[in-house]
């Protein structure tokens, strides 16, 4: 522990952004991390606690303390050690997540808790400019071969690790990039792609190959998932080509809303708008984007997707904004002594807010108006909760203008034609079928295919999917030698 009374002589301090004017001219990211001294100061805030509930807050169990500890005292070499030890890729979650570790800090019980993410924001980037990431090859080959499906951050933890065990990996995408929806989905303003690229050239060093382009199976005829593919494998040539194989790919099946009206032209999915523009900022030319430009924006969903279709759509130049949530707004501040130290239910605003949004809470869609086959409207109702029921308020009915609608209600299930094709069982929510037992643990129903990520739990946060990956990889590591060391 850096500075007993620390945390009773210090502040929280909040990484800082660029001006919102600045940032909307382009797609780069905008935050400011801390310097040096500053994040000297906030890891001096950490109370070493007998129990740290961070560390069980976070889904990696990142052994915070420690490198709290290690950056107070400026050893910035050792604190990327332990950082790394349980996160492969701290430059994501230090960008992206919504820190259920800083949920669970016990200086949260009556306090501004640790500002454990911009902790690990400034470890990370300190090591990649001191040359201190560097590729990990197995020291010897164990001639095993594994298949991963999908390079989101689930596979890559995956590969990663698999690979660094000593076995050779293939790693397939369906689309052009790897990266999975960390590419083609998360906004290059919240985490630009050069983070990925500089991870892949890491894993190649490492022994990983990467096949992209390349489906596995099919997508459903009329799919809106997507895929840009210039080749199929089939699940039969993967089982005869490897002796393991890990479905890790995404929760890509997103919710629809099927109200009168839904086949108008200017209603998309989210997941089709917030892929294109990850791909024209890669560099690549679409004729036919979809765009916000100079159009009202009405995203259905209170979500970070929706957030992010936010903050797109004000880069585009959209006329308006308009965010719609099925839910009461959420209290400003949460009941600390009611859920601490689990994550709150409070009213959440993101940066993408910030920049201009009008948010609608209890609000629901019940038709699509439009004109010449356009959107041109939503036909709205206000909603209240009663003993848990939703019920609409009577004469609250009203039309929104609308050019642009985007769909952000969240994701069902992973492709269920990818599972069907393996002949994997699926639970209830159309997810595969696995445990997370410690024998046994992400194997499906299927002889050496094993599943995890969105692919096993369904939607989720990229931290989950990273400790996915990597407790798949022991699992995969051990069925095929017989034991493991690989960390679980």
């Amino acid at each position: 522990m850096g500075k007993v009374t620390g945390f009773m002589e210090y502040e929280r301090l909040e990484e800082g952004y660029e001006p919102v004017q600045a940032r909307l001219k382009n797609y780069k990211e905008f935050v400011i991390g801390l310097t040096d001294e500053q994040a000297k100061i906030q890891g001096a805030r950490c109370m070493d606690c007998g129990t740290p509930f961070c560390n069980s807050g976070c889904p990696v169990n990142n052994i915070i303390p420690d490198f709290n500890d290690l950056v107070y005292r400026q050893d910035w070499k050792n604190a990327i050690t332990v950082l790394h030890s349980t996160n492969n890729f701290p430059e994501f979650t230090g960008r992206i997540c919504p820190a259920p570790c800083e949920a669970a800090c016990t200086l949260n019980v009556n306090d501004e808790p640790v500002g454990i993410k911009s902790i690990e924001h400034a470890i990370i980037d300190r090591a990649w400019d001191n040359g201190w990431v560097l590729p990990q090859p197995a020291a010897h080959k164990t001639g095993k071969t594994v298949a991963v499906v999908g390079s989101g951050p689930a596979g890559l933890a995956a590969a990663q690790q698999l690979a660094r065990a000593g076995h050779d990996v293939t790693v397939f995408e369906k689309n052009d990039r790897v990266g999975g929806l960390l590419r083609y989905g998360i906004p290059d303003f919240k985490m630009e792609k050069s983070h990925i690229d500089r991870r892949v050239e890491q894993m190649k060093a490492e022994g990983v190959t990467f096949r992209t382009g390349v489906i596995v199976g099919a997508l459903p005829e009329g799919s809106k998932v997507t895929s840009w593919a210039q080749e199929s494998i089939s699940p039969e040539q993967l089982k005869q080509q490897f002796d393991a194989v890990l479905l890790a790919g995404g929760a890509e099946q997103s919710r629809d809303l099927p109200v009168p009206g839904r086949d108008l032209a200017g209603v998309h999915f989210a997941m089709e708008f917030l892929p294109q523009q990850n791909k024209v900022n890669g560099g690549d030319k679409l004729p036919e984007q979809i765009k916000a430009t100079g159009k009202h924006v009405i995203v259905i969903g209170g979500g970070d997707t929706g957030s992010d279709c936010v903050g797109t759509s004000n880069r585009h130049g959209a006329a308006s904004v308009t965010q719609f949530e099925l839910m009461p707004m959420p209290p400003e501040e949460e009941n600390r002594p009611l859920t601490w130290p689990y994550w709150p239910y409070k009213l959440r605003t993101s940066s993408s807010h910030e920049e201009g949004c009008q948010r609608e809470f209890a609000i629901a869609t019940k038709e699509f108006i439009g004109e010449g086959g356009k959107v041109t409207g939503l036909k709205t109702v206000r909603v209240e909760w009663k003993d848990g029921k939703m019920a609409e308020v009577p004469g609250s009915e009203q039309v929104m203008k609308a050019d642009l609608v985007l769909l952000a209600m969240g994701f069902v299930s992973p492709v269920a034609t990818i599972l069907d094709a393996f002949g994997v069982d699926k639970d209830g929510r159309g997810n595969a079928r696995a445990s997370t037992d410690f024998t046994g643990g992400y194997q499906t129903n299927v002889e050496k295919v094993f599943a995890a990520g969105d692919m096993r739990r369904g939607q989720s946060l990229v931290v989950w999917a990273i400790r996915e990956g990597r407790q798949a990889a022991r699992a995969i590591d051990e069925y095929l030698m017989g034991y493991s060391e690989l960390p679980r």
